[in-house]
């Protein structure tokens, strides 16, 4: 094809690129019950579904192994893949890792990035039964594939939502935002330095939530305790901004969310000020929280407070609202996915 006639990636951004990737794709199998377009495809099962998610790490766009330990790497990966299945309102049960091994990474380190993964499946009750070694000319690529189940009626998709839902999310944002932001500041100020001693005193819980996030099983497992099926529900990987015009979009619904309800923790505050981030937009589009954003219908609303593991940001509007930002004075600010304008 001449480059003349050629698009650029970027211009569709990756979930435009998504979409024209896979709107040729036809269903071929009554099985497939849902393909491309949610956190995981479903298949039919009989009286249950089976789940498979497949995510991709590569390093020196996903990860920095100048600073990333492997061991915290190998849990990551599998938090990310069992996070689409818990996404899906299923249960996890097994993983697949595919790995693209360069020439500069050791035996030993490969041990300490399987250990980082067993100790993650071990917490979560996953089993890692196999995969594939490639070699790769451009450092470490990772790929995970999930497998989980489900029971069909209980499989909660990204299309659910409705008007007058409830918004829930299951803990503060930007943390993990603002860990990479650190752990980059420290690489480029100690670049040249002998014996480097970066600081990271006082900021413990940022970078375990950047290097390190836990996977919300006990909230799904507290949501069903209680008799709650989320209407909708998608992985926050890639900020709040975009997750939720994601369900909106798959919805065909609005939303309104208040900036005063959105939990941002004190540390991540703290820092994003040193560096001069607003922390509004490591909340709203900073990625990699990997919490739960969900909404659920408005008469649960007692139940969700009595759990006491969400925070309820707002509610669900009619499509033709939009996606809209209330800050404390009543005005409204439309979410775009990688920054909101007025």
């Amino acid at each position: 094809m001449s480059r003349n006639n050629s698009t650029e990636i970027a211009s569709l951004g990756e979930f435009g690129l998504i979409d024209r990737l896979t709107s040729r794709l036809k269903r071929r199998n009554d099985s497939t019950l849902m393909a491309a377009g949610d956190d995981a495809a479903v298949i039919d099962m009989g009286d249950e579904v089976m789940l498979l998610s497949t995510d991709m790490m590569t390093e020196g766009v996903d990860f920095d192994l100048s600073y990333f330990p492997l061991k915290h790497l190998g849990y990551k990966v599998v938090v990310r893949g069992v996070n689409d299945i818990l996404a899906m309102n299923a249960k996890p049960q097994q993983v697949v890792v595919a790995l693209g091994v360069s020439a500069k990474i050791s035996v030993e380190a490969l041990d300490e990035l399987y250990e980082g993964m067993e100790h993650a499946a071990n917490e979560l009750g996953v089993d890692i039964v196999g995969g594939d070694t490639t070699a790769s000319m451009n450092g470490l690529q990772i790929t995970i594939t999930a497998v989980g189940r489900a029971k069909r009626e209980d499989v909660v998709y990204r299309s659910g939502a409705k008007e007058h839902d409830l918004i829930c999310i299951t803990s503060n944002l930007g943390a993990a935002y603002m860990g990479l932001h650190l752990l980059e500041r420290e690489k480029r100020v100690l670049k040249d330095v002998e014996n480097p001693e970066p600081k990271f005193a006082g900021h413990e819980y940022l970078l375990e939530r950047y290097l390190k996030p836990r996977a919300r099983v006990n909230i799904i497992d507290a949501l069903r305790e209680e008799g709650i099926r989320p209407t909708s529900m998608i992985d926050l990987s890639d900020g709040l901004a975009s997750d939720l015009r994601q369900i909106c979009r798959s919805s065909k619904c609005g939303a309104r969310i208040y900036l005063e309800r959105i939990p941002i923790a004190r540390q991540t505050t703290d820092l994003a000020e040193e560096m001069h981030i607003d922390p509004v937009i490591a909340a709203l589009n900073g990625g990699e929280d990997h919490e739960l954003l969900f909404t659920v219908p408005l008469d649960k609303q007692e139940a969700i407070m009595r759990l006491g593991l969400v925070d309820v940001i707002g509610h669900i509007t009619r499509e033709e609202a939009g996606v809209v930002l209330v800050t404390p004075d009543g005005e409204g600010i439309a979410l775009k996915a990688q920054a909101f304008d007025r």
